[in-house]
């Protein structure tokens, strides 16, 4: 599948500051960023009859080692989009019951089954069958482009009103000229960095080794969680083999390194048993992969012309694996905000700003479980010692309610958003 870059309405520019002449198109929205908040804003965009562009540096979005956990909460918006049914189709695992070992300990975390909802579990789905699907169901819609192998460098400006984005593709420079332009291009955001929004850096005292291990297929020991002293496993079940993350402490992959490979192995092995007999399956460092952990957002999502939404606003630990369900919420939010504004212009920045106001207050309730996830139980079984199950986990435990409980937290998360914004008629 491919999406080659294409002229749009517009015409030929010269390239500010060197003597490369520029193609430019014009559109309405110009989103920076083909991940999950930029693909699914995209989609409900174009639903809602705007002219949008989304631009992805990359050339598909077969990548490994990205989140893909699909929680309840987006496939309810995809019901609401009609898309479920479609999605449901692609490859994927489903997670209705949620352990962990701790120590000697094994204690059931959440329990989705009870969940009065269509889809009562969570979707292990790798990103890029998601990206794909998402990219496929846009494709309907005529005013909706994908430009892939197109990397934003800097932003257009009129004043203090930010006009566009300055890309690079492989025909060269391109202008994209947008009324509102949407900044959905990650942690790393070119976006936010150019547009000179402050960060407010909360910090993650943790980084993550992703690497894979084949499953044997009579294994049926599917914790998630897999903490002994001094070490930290998730185990992510994808069929035929374990998507894994080793957790370790922040900025000590070197030191881990040092200790040499065969040592890496042995601590995996003593971590989660069952990977043993595949556990050469890493046969080098290259087939592990550094996630460097950070917990941010935005102070201000906005300025005149410009928004930014997904990790691009609030950078997310992967404890959770809520990621990618919290930029899904954004995107709706976004669209049922702003989408029937469009028609004359961009909306002036305190509507802008009412995204931030309608999706600060999840963001900063899922951070705060997430860093006392990584102080309460993280850090204690990081630091080495004896280890046991905390105390509330063996609350949970043995009580289904609150299992059940947990499961609507994680699963549906805090201030959960619908689709609200219109489908106009395909022409």
């Amino acid at each position: 599948m491919s999406a080659n870059p294409a002229a749009g309405p517009g015409s030929s520019a010269h390239a500010r500051g060197t003597g490369e002449a520029a193609r430019s198109i014009k559109t309405q929205c110009c989103i920076v960023g083909g991940g999950p908040a930029g693909m699914m804003l995209g989609y409900l965009m174009a639903r809602a009859g705007v002219d949008t562009v989304v631009l992805e540096k990359h050339a598909d979005f077969l990548r490994d080692f990205r989140g893909d956990t699909v929680h309840p909460s987006t496939m309810q918006v995809l019901d609401e989009l009609g898309l479920l049914d479609a999605f449901l189709k692609r490859p994927h695992n489903k997670l209705d019951q949620l352990s962990g070992h701790f120590g000697a300990d094994t204690v059931a975390i959440a329990d989705f089954r009870g969940m009065r909802i269509k889809t009562p579990y969570i979707a292990f789905m790798p990103q890029w069958e998601f990206l794909d699907f998402l990219f496929d169901a846009g494709a309907h819609y005529p005013n909706l482009k994908v430009l892939r192998r197109t990397e934003a460098l800097d932003l257009l400006r009129d004043g203090e009103t930010i006009t566009g984005v300055v890309a690079r593709s492989e025909e060269g420079r391109l202008e994209v000229t947008a009324a509102l332009t949407v900044g959905c291009d990650g942690r790393h955001s070119v976006v936010r960095e150019c547009a000179g929004l402050e960060i407010d850096d909360i910090g993650a005292p943790i980084d993550v080794l992703w690497f894979r291990i084949a499953k044997d297929p009579a294994e049926n020991d599917r914790a998630l969680m897999n903490a002994q002293p001094g070490r930290i496993l998730v185990t992510i079940d994808r069929g035929d083999y374990w998507q894994c993350a080793y957790v370790i402490p922040k900025g000590q992959t070197d030191s881990v390194k040092a200790r040499g490979l065969d040592q890496f192995r042995a601590d995996i092995v003593a971590t989660a048993p069952r990977l043993r007999a595949h556990i050469g399956d890493v046969k080098s460092w290259d087939d592990v992969r550094l996630l460097t952990v950070s917990i941010d957002r935005l102070k201000r999502w906005s300025r005149p012309g410009l928004l930014c939404i997904g990790d691009a606003a609030h950078a997310m630990s992967p404890v959770g694996g809520v990621g990618i369900n919290l930029a899904i919420q954004d995107a709706v939010a976004t669209a049922n905000l702003l989408s029937d504004r469009m028609s004359n212009g961009c909306p002036n920045e305190k509507v802008l700003d009412r995204v931030r106001q309608r999706r600060m207050f999840p963001v900063r309730v899922t951070q705060a479980l997430q860093i006392q996830m990584q102080n309460r139980i993280i850090g204690r079984a990081l630091e080495g010692g004896a280890l046991r199950a905390p105390a509330f986990m063996k609350v949970v435990n043995v009580s289904p309610w609150l299992q059940g409980l947990v499961a609507r937290v994680l699963g549906i998360g805090v201030r959960p958003e619908h689709v609200r914004s219109r489908a106009a008629a395909i022409s």
